[in-house]
């Protein structure tokens, strides 16, 4: 019974990693959630439109693996760049969240986004 709801687990896994992954992008992209609004031509903007539109789409489960792979490229851009300069623990220097999203991200990119997915959906529409 367990491998028969492993995928739908992966679905749920997905479309909560994208959820959170969301209010990241929209702290800076429009300052929400106690966020600074950056420039879109900013570092820290470019990575608040990846975070927004890529939470959107990983949470849909739409495009996921392309997109599960620049989010999770991203975030290994934020962890080296923001958190390692701080110490090597992620405990320490904050860069848990980075870590964690990166890999979780990466995951989806190798394993896909699971059954309950718009990605699933549109490749269901083309058999037909």
């Amino acid at each position: 019974m367990t491998q028969k709801l492993a995928p739908y687990a992966l679905s749920l896994m997905r479309i909560v990693f994208g959820f959170l992954y969301l209010p990241h992008g929209l702290q800076k992209l429009v300052g929400w959630f106690d966020g600074t609004v950056h420039p879109l031509d900013s570092l820290r903007g470019v990575a608040g439109i990846i975070e927004t539109v890529g939470g959107v789409l990983i949470a849909l489960g739409l495009f996921t693996r392309p997109v599960a792979f620049i989010a999770s490229g991203e975030m290994a851009a934020a962890y080296f760049i923001s958190h390692a300069p701080r110490g090597p623990w992620p405990i320490l220097n904050g860069g848990e969240l980075s870590a964690l999203y990166c890999f979780a991200f990466l995951y989806f990119a190798l394993y896909g986004p699971g059954p309950l997915s718009l990605d699933v959906l549109m490749k269901r529409g083309k058999r037909k």
